[in-house]
């Protein structure tokens, strides 16, 4: 089994409605994004698992999106709170719209450089 793993960072404001029965106040993070990929079969005749140039576009395409923007005015945050948790789990659902056959496993979404969450495939 191989694991391929690419990164990225953005720049973002947002706030959690209803965060402990009041909304947050808006603030900004320097946020990291992590993408894995898995598989046992490597493409063929250049034998890796994904192309890192090509899944880089699609993360950073998908980035620009929220990238230097409030994300609560972002669909589908302008309704859903942009927890770190919803956020990895829309980078993932929005790979895969990108690129439906890619072996994506798991997004990870860090808010501060010690606290983040992951978003994984389900089987």
């Amino acid at each position: 089994m191989y694991t391929v793993k690419i990164e990225r960072n953005f720049s973002s404001a947002h706030f959690l409605r209803q965060y402990k029965g009041k909304d947050e106040p808006l603030h900004g993070h320097n946020w990291k994004v992590q993408v894995a990929f898995q598989g046992e079969q490597l493409v063929h005749p250049e034998e890796y698992l994904v192309d890192f140039v090509e899944m880089q576009a699609f993360l950073e395409k998908i980035l620009k999106e929220i990238d230097y923007k409030n994300i609560n005015e972002v669909p589908p945050f302008h309704q859903i709170n942009p927890s770190s948790e919803n956020i990895a789990r829309w980078i993932f659902q929005e790979f895969l719209k990108s690129v439906p056959n890619v072996p994506i496993h798991s997004v990870t979404v860090w808010e501060t450089p010690e606290g983040g969450a992951t978003y994984i495939r389900e089987n």
